[in-house]
């Protein structure tokens, strides 16, 4: 081989060993804001459903965001209509103050103290070996929240309706839900503090 040909090779092989790192290094770049980008798709998405979610307020203003993690508040009961399966939850303010002994102390409920029904729609199970009624499809969150200064007519406390539309995926604002529409059917246990479901300690 020539003293040429020699040359240009070896010319051709380092400027190989040079260019093989770059595109390495691009590579990876590539592949790291890819990723970034597909991880910020997903943060988006979510938060875009939580804001759809808690940016949600009742005609009165109350505010879904107020009831922010109810998921993962503690059961105080349940309850079960002909046409509805309900389960309560509370907040911890007001777990504490039920373990205290409110309502049936006589005292009544702290302020931002908060409740939330979570309604289903019942059906039978075709699993178990027994008859039971199971959830089938959420329908809305009925939700309190004890505010003496926003709701002094109607003992302090605040109501509003959630609902929930399963194809869509949604919550929405009931067009019908005042802060005082469900005062009326609380004024039976006004001596509890308006609460009808005692806590089922366990």
């Amino acid at each position: 081989m020539s003293e040429l040909a020699t040359k240009s090779v070896a010319r051709e092989q380092q400027e190989l060993k040079i260019e093989t790192p770059a595109v390495a290094e691009r590579i990876a770049v590539f592949t790291i804001v890819a990723t970034a980008v597909a991880v910020l798709a997903v943060l988006v998405a979510a938060v875009v459903y939580a804001q759809d979610k808690y940016s949600l307020k009742s005609p009165s203003g109350i505010a879904f965001s107020d009831f922010r993690g109810y998921e993962d508040w503690a059961v105080v009961s349940s309850a079960r209509t002909d046409e509805v399966l309900k389960v309560i939850v509370a907040n911890p303010a007001m777990i504490n103050a039920y373990k205290a002994g409110v309502p049936g102390n006589g005292q009544p409920f702290p302020e931002g103290s908060m409740i939330v029904k979570l309604q289903w729609k019942p059906k039978k199970s075709t699993e178990a070996p027994f008859t039971v009624d199971v959830p089938d499809v959420f329908k809305q969150a009925f939700v309190m929240e004890k505010d003496s200064k926003r709701f002094p007519k109607t003992g302090g406390w605040g109501y509003a309706v959630f609902n929930y539309d399963a194809a869509s995926d949604k919550f929405a604002a009931d067009s019908k839900s005042l802060s005082d529409c469900g005062h009326s059917c609380h004024v039976a246990v006004k001596a509890k503090d308006y609460i009808f479901h005692p806590y089922q300690k366990r």
